[in-house]
Protein backbone atom coordinates (compact mmCIF):
# COMPACT_ATOMS: atom_id res chain seq x y z
CA UNK A 1 0.00 0.00 0.00
CA UNK A 2 1.55 3.31 -1.04
CA UNK A 3 1.56 6.39 1.13
CA UNK A 4 -1.25 8.09 -0.85
CA UNK A 5 -3.56 5.10 -0.32
CA UNK A 6 -2.36 4.70 3.24
CA UNK A 7 -3.39 8.24 4.22
CA UNK A 8 -6.36 8.61 1.86
CA UNK A 9 -8.94 8.26 4.62
CA UNK A 10 -7.09 10.49 7.12
CA UNK A 11 -7.77 14.15 7.71
CA UNK A 12 -4.99 16.74 7.69
CA UNK A 13 -4.79 16.77 11.50
CA UNK A 14 -4.38 12.97 11.67
CA UNK A 15 -1.68 12.99 8.98
CA UNK A 16 0.20 15.65 10.94
CA UNK A 17 -0.05 13.58 14.13
CA UNK A 18 1.12 10.48 12.21
CA UNK A 19 4.40 12.09 11.10
CA UNK A 20 4.88 13.85 14.44
CA UNK A 21 4.52 10.51 16.25
CA UNK A 22 7.03 8.92 13.86
CA UNK A 23 9.56 11.73 14.55
CA UNK A 24 9.11 11.44 18.33
CA UNK A 25 9.36 7.64 18.51
CA UNK A 26 11.71 6.86 15.62
CA UNK A 27 9.44 4.05 14.37
CA UNK A 28 10.18 3.63 10.67
CA UNK A 29 6.95 1.84 9.72
CA UNK A 30 4.09 4.27 9.10
CA UNK A 31 1.49 1.47 9.32
CA UNK A 32 2.81 0.65 12.81
CA UNK A 33 2.60 4.34 13.78
CA UNK A 34 -0.95 4.58 12.51
CA UNK A 35 -1.97 1.37 14.26
CA UNK A 36 -0.64 2.63 17.60
CA UNK A 37 -2.28 6.05 17.23
CA UNK A 38 -5.64 4.53 16.30
CA UNK A 39 -5.65 2.32 19.38
CA UNK A 40 -4.92 5.44 21.45
CA UNK A 41 -7.78 7.27 19.68
CA UNK A 42 -5.21 9.63 18.07
CA UNK A 43 -4.09 10.92 21.46
CA UNK A 44 -0.43 11.53 20.59
CA UNK A 45 0.70 12.14 24.19
CA UNK A 46 -0.74 8.83 25.38
CA UNK A 47 0.70 6.96 22.39
CA UNK A 48 4.22 8.40 22.86
CA UNK A 49 4.17 7.68 26.60
CA UNK A 50 3.16 4.10 25.88
CA UNK A 51 6.13 3.67 23.54
CA UNK A 52 8.47 5.07 26.20
CA UNK A 53 7.04 2.58 28.71
CA UNK A 54 7.78 -0.29 26.37
CA UNK A 55 11.34 0.91 25.73
CA UNK A 56 11.93 1.09 29.46
CA UNK A 57 10.64 -2.47 29.81
CA UNK A 58 7.39 -1.59 31.52
CA UNK A 59 4.12 -3.13 30.32
CA UNK A 60 2.16 -0.92 27.96
CA UNK A 61 -1.29 0.42 28.69
CA UNK A 62 -2.65 -2.60 26.83
CA UNK A 63 -0.96 -5.16 29.10
CA UNK A 64 -3.42 -7.40 30.90
CA UNK A 65 -3.23 -8.87 34.39
CA UNK A 66 -4.18 -12.28 35.63
CA UNK A 67 -7.46 -10.85 36.89
CA UNK A 68 -8.47 -8.90 33.79
CA UNK A 69 -7.35 -10.91 30.77
CA UNK A 70 -6.04 -14.25 29.59
CA UNK A 71 -2.88 -14.91 27.65
CA UNK A 72 -3.22 -15.88 23.99
CA UNK A 73 -2.40 -19.52 23.31
CA UNK A 74 1.00 -20.04 21.70
CA UNK A 75 1.05 -22.56 18.87
CA UNK A 76 4.09 -24.84 19.26
CA UNK A 77 4.36 -26.58 15.91
CA UNK A 78 7.78 -27.91 14.76
CA UNK A 79 6.86 -27.42 11.10
CA UNK A 80 6.54 -23.67 11.72
CA UNK A 81 9.83 -23.21 13.58
CA UNK A 82 13.42 -22.47 12.74
CA UNK A 83 15.52 -24.62 15.07
CA UNK A 84 19.04 -23.74 16.15
CA UNK A 85 21.15 -25.92 18.46
CA UNK A 86 24.87 -26.54 19.08
CA UNK A 87 24.96 -29.48 16.67
CA UNK A 88 23.35 -27.69 13.73
CA UNK A 89 23.28 -24.10 12.48
CA UNK A 90 20.95 -22.28 10.12
CA UNK A 91 17.48 -23.79 10.12
CA UNK A 92 18.69 -26.89 12.04
CA UNK A 93 18.40 -30.56 11.33
CA UNK A 94 14.70 -31.13 10.92
CA UNK A 95 14.92 -34.93 11.21
CA UNK A 96 16.80 -34.77 14.49
CA UNK A 97 14.28 -32.28 15.81
CA UNK A 98 11.36 -34.50 14.86
CA UNK A 99 12.98 -37.43 16.68
CA UNK A 100 13.64 -35.22 19.67
CA UNK A 101 10.06 -33.97 19.52
CA UNK A 102 8.67 -37.52 19.45
CA UNK A 103 10.84 -38.59 22.40
CA UNK A 104 9.91 -35.46 24.34
CA UNK A 105 6.21 -35.99 23.64
CA UNK A 106 6.45 -39.60 24.79
CA UNK A 107 8.29 -38.49 27.93
CA UNK A 108 5.78 -35.75 28.73
CA UNK A 109 2.89 -38.14 28.20
CA UNK A 110 4.48 -40.73 30.46
CA UNK A 111 5.13 -38.15 33.17
CA UNK A 112 1.54 -36.86 32.91
CA UNK A 113 0.13 -40.38 33.33
CA UNK A 114 2.36 -41.04 36.33
CA UNK A 115 1.37 -37.71 37.92
CA UNK A 116 -2.32 -38.36 37.32
CA UNK A 117 -2.09 -41.85 38.82
CA UNK A 118 -0.17 -40.48 41.79
CA UNK A 119 -2.73 -37.72 42.30
CA UNK A 120 -5.48 -40.32 42.66
CA UNK A 121 -3.57 -41.96 45.51
CA UNK A 122 -2.06 -38.86 47.10
CA UNK A 123 -3.77 -35.62 46.05
CA UNK A 124 -1.45 -32.65 45.75
CA UNK A 125 -1.97 -29.75 48.13
CA UNK A 126 -3.48 -26.54 46.78
CA UNK A 127 -0.85 -24.78 44.63
CA UNK A 128 0.73 -21.75 46.25
CA UNK A 129 -0.24 -18.26 45.16
CA UNK A 130 2.45 -16.88 42.84
CA UNK A 131 3.36 -13.43 41.56
CA UNK A 132 4.60 -13.65 37.94
CA UNK A 133 5.67 -10.00 37.79
CA UNK A 134 7.66 -10.40 41.00
CA UNK A 135 9.39 -13.47 39.52
CA UNK A 136 10.46 -11.46 36.49
CA UNK A 137 11.67 -8.62 38.70
CA UNK A 138 13.61 -11.09 40.86
CA UNK A 139 15.38 -12.49 37.77
CA UNK A 140 16.36 -9.02 36.56
CA UNK A 141 17.65 -8.12 40.02
CA UNK A 142 19.68 -11.35 40.21
CA UNK A 143 20.99 -10.83 36.69
CA UNK A 144 22.19 -7.27 37.36
CA UNK A 145 23.78 -8.36 40.63
CA UNK A 146 25.74 -11.08 38.86
CA UNK A 147 26.43 -9.61 35.41
CA UNK A 148 25.91 -5.84 35.66
CA UNK A 149 23.41 -3.39 34.20
CA UNK A 150 24.61 -3.62 30.59
CA UNK A 151 21.90 -5.67 28.90
CA UNK A 152 18.94 -5.28 26.52
CA UNK A 153 15.79 -3.68 27.89
CA UNK A 154 13.90 -6.39 29.75
CA UNK A 155 10.15 -6.40 29.62
CA UNK A 156 9.16 -5.86 33.26
CA UNK A 157 5.86 -7.71 33.21
CA UNK A 158 4.52 -11.23 33.24
CA UNK A 159 4.79 -13.62 30.32
CA UNK A 160 1.07 -13.20 29.73
CA UNK A 161 1.41 -9.43 29.59
CA UNK A 162 4.30 -9.73 27.17
CA UNK A 163 2.27 -12.01 24.90
CA UNK A 164 -0.71 -9.66 24.97
CA UNK A 165 1.44 -6.63 24.18
CA UNK A 166 3.32 -8.40 21.40
CA UNK A 167 0.02 -9.43 19.84
CA UNK A 168 -1.56 -6.02 20.31
CA UNK A 169 1.48 -4.08 19.08
CA UNK A 170 2.38 -6.61 16.33
CA UNK A 171 5.92 -7.09 17.64
CA UNK A 172 8.32 -10.00 17.81
CA UNK A 173 8.56 -11.41 21.33
CA UNK A 174 12.03 -12.76 22.13
CA UNK A 175 12.04 -15.01 25.21
CA UNK A 176 15.15 -16.00 27.15
CA UNK A 177 14.95 -18.72 29.81
CA UNK A 178 17.86 -18.86 32.23
CA UNK A 179 19.00 -21.74 34.41
CA UNK A 180 21.20 -21.18 37.44
CA UNK A 181 24.39 -23.21 37.89
CA UNK A 182 24.58 -23.73 34.13
CA UNK A 183 27.89 -22.67 32.64
CA UNK A 184 26.45 -22.08 29.17
CA UNK A 185 23.83 -19.75 30.67
CA UNK A 186 26.53 -17.92 32.60
CA UNK A 187 28.58 -17.46 29.43
CA UNK A 188 25.49 -16.31 27.52
CA UNK A 189 24.73 -13.67 30.17
CA UNK A 190 28.33 -12.48 30.44
CA UNK A 191 29.29 -12.40 26.75
CA UNK A 192 26.17 -12.31 24.56
CA UNK A 193 23.57 -10.17 26.33
CA UNK A 194 26.02 -7.39 27.35
CA UNK A 195 27.33 -7.17 23.77
CA UNK A 196 26.63 -3.69 22.36
CA UNK A 197 25.47 -5.04 18.99
CA UNK A 198 23.08 -7.47 20.70
CA UNK A 199 21.74 -4.69 22.93
CA UNK A 200 21.21 -2.39 19.95
CA UNK A 201 19.53 -5.16 17.95
CA UNK A 202 17.13 -6.26 20.74
CA UNK A 203 16.22 -2.69 21.65
CA UNK A 204 14.69 -2.12 18.24
CA UNK A 205 11.18 -0.68 18.39
CA UNK A 206 9.59 -3.79 16.91
CA UNK A 207 10.96 -6.27 19.48
CA UNK A 208 9.96 -7.10 23.05
CA UNK A 209 12.56 -8.97 25.11
CA UNK A 210 11.28 -11.03 28.05
CA UNK A 211 13.41 -13.21 30.33
CA UNK A 212 13.07 -15.25 33.50
CA UNK A 213 14.77 -18.00 35.48
CA UNK A 214 13.62 -21.56 34.90
CA UNK A 215 13.89 -22.16 38.66
CA UNK A 216 11.15 -19.58 39.39
CA UNK A 217 7.45 -20.41 39.07
CA UNK A 218 6.88 -18.07 36.13
CA UNK A 219 9.97 -19.29 34.29
CA UNK A 220 9.08 -22.92 34.92
CA UNK A 221 5.57 -22.46 33.51
CA UNK A 222 6.97 -20.83 30.37
CA UNK A 223 9.64 -23.54 29.99
CA UNK A 224 6.93 -26.20 30.15
CA UNK A 225 4.69 -24.38 27.69
CA UNK A 226 7.52 -23.85 25.19
CA UNK A 227 9.03 -27.32 25.75
CA UNK A 228 12.47 -26.04 26.76
CA UNK A 229 15.04 -28.74 27.56
CA UNK A 230 18.47 -27.25 26.85
CA UNK A 231 19.68 -23.96 28.31
CA UNK A 232 20.29 -21.18 27.52
CA UNK A 233 16.95 -21.31 25.73
CA UNK A 234 15.81 -18.50 23.40
CA UNK A 235 12.45 -18.52 21.63
CA UNK A 236 10.77 -16.13 19.20
CA UNK A 237 6.98 -15.78 19.26
CA UNK A 238 5.00 -13.70 16.78
CA UNK A 239 1.44 -13.30 15.52
CA UNK A 240 1.26 -15.56 12.49
CA UNK A 241 -1.98 -16.22 10.64
CA UNK A 242 -4.02 -14.79 13.55
CA UNK A 243 -2.31 -17.00 16.17
CA UNK A 244 0.65 -16.38 18.45
CA UNK A 245 3.15 -18.91 17.13
CA UNK A 246 6.56 -20.15 18.21
CA UNK A 247 8.52 -19.49 15.00
CA UNK A 248 12.10 -19.83 16.20
CA UNK A 249 14.10 -21.40 18.99
CA UNK A 250 17.76 -21.79 19.84
CA UNK A 251 19.20 -23.97 22.57
CA UNK A 252 22.70 -24.13 23.96
CA UNK A 253 25.72 -21.83 23.67
CA UNK A 254 26.00 -19.28 20.87
CA UNK A 255 28.26 -16.33 19.98
CA UNK A 256 26.90 -12.75 19.83
CA UNK A 257 27.31 -12.63 16.05
CA UNK A 258 25.58 -15.96 15.52
CA UNK A 259 22.85 -14.97 17.98
CA UNK A 260 22.06 -11.84 15.95
CA UNK A 261 22.26 -13.75 12.66
CA UNK A 262 19.82 -16.39 13.87
CA UNK A 263 17.34 -13.87 15.21
CA UNK A 264 17.53 -11.81 12.03
CA UNK A 265 16.89 -14.96 10.00
CA UNK A 266 13.76 -15.69 12.05
CA UNK A 267 12.57 -12.09 11.80
CA UNK A 268 13.06 -11.93 8.03
CA UNK A 269 11.23 -15.23 7.55
CA UNK A 270 8.21 -14.01 9.53
CA UNK A 271 8.13 -10.24 8.90
CA UNK A 272 5.65 -10.83 6.08
CA UNK A 273 3.09 -12.13 8.58
CA UNK A 274 3.35 -8.93 10.62
CA UNK A 275 3.07 -6.83 7.47
CA UNK A 276 -0.04 -8.78 6.47
CA UNK A 277 -1.49 -8.37 9.98
CA UNK A 278 -0.85 -4.61 9.89
CA UNK A 279 -2.42 -4.34 6.45
CA UNK A 280 -5.41 -6.34 7.68
CA UNK A 281 -5.80 -4.06 10.71
CA UNK A 282 -5.52 -0.97 8.52
CA UNK A 283 -8.10 -2.35 6.12
CA UNK A 284 -10.35 -3.34 9.02
CA UNK A 285 -9.91 0.11 10.54
CA UNK A 286 -10.62 1.72 7.18
CA UNK A 287 -13.73 -0.41 6.69
CA UNK A 288 -14.86 0.37 10.22
CA UNK A 289 -14.25 4.07 9.62
CA UNK A 290 -16.14 3.81 6.33
CA UNK A 291 -19.03 2.03 8.05
CA UNK A 292 -19.08 4.66 10.77
CA UNK A 293 -19.17 7.41 8.14
CA UNK A 294 -21.97 5.61 6.32
CA UNK A 295 -23.82 5.10 9.60
CA UNK A 296 -23.40 8.78 10.45
CA UNK A 297 -24.60 9.77 6.98
CA UNK A 298 -27.57 7.42 7.30
CA UNK A 299 -28.42 8.75 10.77
CA UNK A 300 -28.10 12.33 9.55
CA UNK A 301 -30.34 11.53 6.58
CA UNK A 302 -32.78 9.78 8.90
CA UNK A 303 -32.68 12.72 11.29
CA UNK A 304 -33.25 15.14 8.40
CA UNK A 305 -36.21 13.06 7.22
CA UNK A 306 -37.59 12.98 10.74
CA UNK A 307 -37.19 16.76 11.01
CA UNK A 308 -38.96 17.22 7.67
CA UNK A 309 -41.71 14.88 8.80
CA UNK A 310 -41.96 16.72 12.10
CA UNK A 311 -42.18 20.08 10.30
CA UNK A 312 -44.80 18.61 7.98
CA UNK A 313 -46.82 17.27 10.93
CA UNK A 314 -46.54 20.61 12.73
CA UNK A 315 -47.64 22.47 9.60
CA UNK A 316 -50.59 20.11 9.11
CA UNK A 317 -51.48 20.48 12.78
CA UNK A 318 -51.24 24.25 12.53
CA UNK A 319 -53.38 24.29 9.39
CA UNK A 320 -55.90 22.02 11.09
CA UNK A 321 -55.94 24.30 14.12
CA UNK A 322 -56.42 27.32 11.87
CA UNK A 323 -59.27 25.56 10.04
CA UNK A 324 -60.90 24.63 13.33
CA UNK A 325 -60.46 28.18 14.59
CA UNK A 326 -61.89 29.57 11.37
CA UNK A 327 -64.86 27.23 11.63
CA UNK A 328 -65.31 28.25 15.26
CA UNK A 329 -65.17 31.93 14.36
CA UNK A 330 -67.63 31.40 11.54
CA UNK A 331 -69.92 29.55 13.91
CA UNK A 332 -69.63 32.36 16.44
CA UNK A 333 -70.25 34.95 13.74
CA UNK A 334 -73.21 33.04 12.38
CA UNK A 335 -74.59 32.62 15.90
CA UNK A 336 -74.15 36.36 16.41
CA UNK A 337 -75.98 37.10 13.16
CA UNK A 338 -78.74 34.70 14.11
CA UNK A 339 -79.00 36.39 17.47
CA UNK A 340 -79.17 39.81 15.80
CA UNK A 341 -81.89 38.63 13.46
CA UNK A 342 -83.82 37.29 16.40
CA UNK A 343 -83.37 40.58 18.26
CA UNK A 344 -84.46 42.55 15.19
CA UNK A 345 -87.62 40.49 14.84
CA UNK A 346 -88.44 40.90 18.52
CA UNK A 347 -87.54 44.59 18.52
CA UNK A 348 -89.49 45.36 15.35
CA UNK A 349 -92.72 44.56 17.18
CA UNK A 350 -91.91 47.15 19.85
CA UNK A 351 -91.56 50.08 17.40
CA UNK A 352 -94.76 52.25 17.37
CA UNK A 353 -96.79 52.72 14.20
CA UNK A 354 -95.82 55.57 11.86
CA UNK A 355 -98.07 58.64 12.58
CA UNK A 356 -99.99 60.24 9.76
CA UNK A 357 -98.72 63.32 8.00
CA UNK A 358 -101.59 65.47 9.43
CA UNK A 359 -101.09 64.27 13.00
CA UNK A 360 -99.87 67.14 15.19
CA UNK A 361 -96.33 66.82 16.50
CA UNK A 362 -95.19 64.42 13.79
CA UNK A 363 -91.81 64.92 12.20
CA UNK A 364 -90.15 63.33 9.21
CA UNK A 365 -86.71 61.78 9.42
CA UNK A 366 -84.69 60.86 6.34
CA UNK A 367 -82.10 58.15 7.04
CA UNK A 368 -79.05 57.95 4.74
CA UNK A 369 -77.69 54.40 4.91
CA UNK A 370 -73.99 53.61 4.34
CA UNK A 371 -74.67 52.38 0.82
CA UNK A 372 -76.52 55.62 -0.07
CA UNK A 373 -79.99 54.18 0.40
CA UNK A 374 -82.49 56.84 1.56
CA UNK A 375 -85.23 55.80 3.93
CA UNK A 376 -87.95 58.19 5.02
CA UNK A 377 -90.12 57.66 8.08
CA UNK A 378 -92.34 59.71 10.36
CA UNK A 379 -92.09 59.67 14.13
CA UNK A 380 -93.93 61.54 16.85
CA UNK A 381 -91.86 64.26 18.40
CA UNK A 382 -92.72 62.76 21.75
CA UNK A 383 -91.33 59.37 20.78
CA UNK A 384 -88.09 58.45 22.56
CA UNK A 385 -84.81 58.42 20.70
CA UNK A 386 -84.73 54.66 21.29
CA UNK A 387 -87.51 54.24 18.72
CA UNK A 388 -85.32 55.85 16.08
CA UNK A 389 -82.35 53.72 17.05
CA UNK A 390 -84.46 50.57 17.09
CA UNK A 391 -85.94 51.40 13.69
CA UNK A 392 -82.49 51.76 12.19
CA UNK A 393 -81.30 48.57 13.89
CA UNK A 394 -84.22 46.53 12.52
CA UNK A 395 -83.95 47.80 8.95
CA UNK A 396 -82.42 45.29 6.47
CA UNK A 397 -80.06 47.94 5.03
CA UNK A 398 -78.63 48.83 8.42
CA UNK A 399 -75.18 47.63 9.51
CA UNK A 400 -74.91 45.58 12.67
CA UNK A 401 -72.86 48.21 14.46
CA UNK A 402 -73.61 51.83 13.68
CA UNK A 403 -74.01 55.34 14.93
CA UNK A 404 -76.70 57.88 14.11
CA UNK A 405 -75.54 61.45 13.56
CA UNK A 406 -76.90 64.75 12.22
CA UNK A 407 -75.24 66.38 9.23
CA UNK A 408 -74.27 69.88 10.38
CA UNK A 409 -73.35 70.56 12.99
CA UNK A 410 -72.56 66.89 13.55
CA UNK A 411 -74.16 65.45 16.61
CA UNK A 412 -74.36 61.80 17.50
CA UNK A 413 -77.41 60.26 19.09
CA UNK A 414 -75.82 57.96 21.61
CA UNK A 415 -77.00 55.59 24.32
CA UNK A 416 -77.40 58.42 26.85
CA UNK A 417 -80.07 59.97 24.56
CA UNK A 418 -82.18 56.83 24.34
CA UNK A 419 -84.77 57.97 26.89
CA UNK A 420 -85.02 61.54 25.58
CA UNK A 421 -87.86 62.47 23.28
CA UNK A 422 -87.05 63.43 19.76
CA UNK A 423 -88.01 66.97 20.57
CA UNK A 424 -85.69 67.00 23.60
CA UNK A 425 -82.95 65.59 21.39
CA UNK A 426 -83.30 68.66 19.15
CA UNK A 427 -84.72 67.00 16.05
CA UNK A 428 -86.68 69.36 13.79
CA UNK A 429 -89.83 68.98 11.71
CA UNK A 430 -87.80 67.42 8.94
CA UNK A 431 -84.43 65.98 9.85
CA UNK A 432 -81.72 64.13 7.95
CA UNK A 433 -79.76 61.54 9.92
CA UNK A 434 -76.69 59.69 8.64
CA UNK A 435 -76.13 56.06 9.54
CA UNK A 436 -72.38 55.38 9.87
CA UNK A 437 -71.07 51.80 9.78
CA UNK A 438 -68.70 51.40 12.72
CA UNK A 439 -67.29 48.07 11.40
CA UNK A 440 -66.03 49.50 8.13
Amino acid sequence: MDQEDFTADLCAEQIGKLFQFQDLTGIESLPTCRDVLQRHHWDIESAVQDQLNLREGRPSVFAGTSETSSAPTVLVDPTRQQIFNPEASGTGNFLSFVLDYILRTFYNTFVSVVRFTWSLVWPEPRPPITDPVADVGRFIQNYESAYGSEHPVYYRGSYKQALNDAKQELRFLVIYLHQNDQSDCSNFCSSVLPNSNVISFLNESNILFWACEQDLNEGNRVATALQANVYPYVAVVVLRESRMTLVGRMEGPVSPEEFIRRLRSVFEANEAYLIAARAERIERSFNQSLREQQDRAYLESLRADEEKEQIKREKEYQEQEERLLQVKLEEIEQAHKDELKKQKVEMLASIPQEPSLEEPGSLTIVFIMPGGVRIERRFSEMSPVSDVLNFVFCHPSSPDTFEVATNFPKRVLNVEDRNKTLKQAGLQKREVLFINDLDS
